[in-house]
């Protein structure tokens, strides 16, 4: 509560923080004249020194530690600045090096392209890029984005990475379905590169799980046929052009008929992740016509 002090014949209330400044000013005042001069005797002066100096520490350790946590602050507020700097160039740097990863993939992908392109050079091309397919893991069946307007037509055969992807089987002026060598209803007489044996390739999407797809029908009289052999398009097939490569033989077995082979098959073509292909502008009738 304020003190009351009293005047002639009146009353009034002198606010607190008045009475602690009017006692600050005082013991200032007291301090000087007790440190600063001979004003009161020696007993006198170790008594208030008792009392002001305590004072006096914890006024100094106050301001201390005030001044320390003002300088953290300030040594937060610097750390807080450099994080999110910090923070900006990662970001940055995270955006850059995505890019550069795309645009190596990119790269490398060109490279296969123009590796088959060259590969298969004898044949006329045209490039195109993935622009939907059907649900699922696989590259059954896609959409390119060249169609009639550059000369597509169905029956053309496509092909990426490693070798055989499929045929067009609809197009329209700017598209083109392409039904790939690993669908269900797919099948692509084949031959073994090194012994010409003819085989048939059906796909089987169920079967590319795990990598693979079937071949049968194989004629291997001689016994030469192996695993690891390359696998073509053969000369009979009337929608492929010859010697495509369509993959690799990964089992062998004989049939019951102890006069066929069958087995799986490794396909030449990544059909999980097809990003451009190419296809060949020549059909086969147009080249045997030739």
């Amino acid at each position: 509560m304020s003190p009351i002090i009293k005047r002639k014949g009146e009353r009034f209330t002198l606010p607190s923080k008045y009475l602690l400044f009017i006692l600050t000013f005082l013991c200032t005042v007291l301090m000087l004249v007790t440190f600063g001069t001979n004003a009161f005797n020696k007993p006198l002066n170790t008594v208030l020194g008792y009392i002001i100096v305590p004072f006096e520490q914890g006024i100094g350790r106050v301001g201390g530690w005030l001044s320390n946590r003002s300088e953290e602050l300030v040594q937060i507020r610097r750390l807080l600045d450099e994080n999110a700097a910090l923070k900006d160039q990662v970001a940055a740097l995270t955006e850059e090096n995505t890019i550069l990863q795309q645009d190596k993939y990119e790269l490398n992908k060109l490279r296969q392209l123009l590796n088959l392109d060259e590969q298969y050079g004898e044949y006329h091309k045209v490039g195109a890029r993935i622009i939907s397919r059907d649900s699922g893991n696989w590259y059954s069946t896609f959409i390119i984005d060249k169609g009639t307007e550059n000369g597509l037509s169905e029956d053309m055969n496509v092909i990426a990475g490693g070798g055989l992807v499929g045929r067009i089987t609809s197009v329209g002026p700017n598209w083109a379905r392409v039904t790939s060598i690993i669908c269900d209803n797919s099948n692509v007489s084949g031959m073994t590169l090194a012994t010409e044996d003819n085989l048939m390739v059906s796909g089987n999407l169920q079967l590319m799980a795990d990598g693979v797809i079937t071949f049968s029908q194989l004629v291997d009289s001689q016994n030469a046929v192996s695993e690891g052999d390359k696998i073509v398009t053969s000369d009979i097939s009337d929608k492929y052009l010859p010697n495509i490569l369509i993959g690799y033989i990964q089992t062998i077995s004989r049939d019951s008929n102890n006069l066929t082979k069958s087995g799986y098959l490794t396909p030449a073509v990544d059909f999980e992740h097809l990003g451009e292909v190419l296809v060949i502008t020549d059909l086969k009738q147009q080249v045997y016509e030739n």
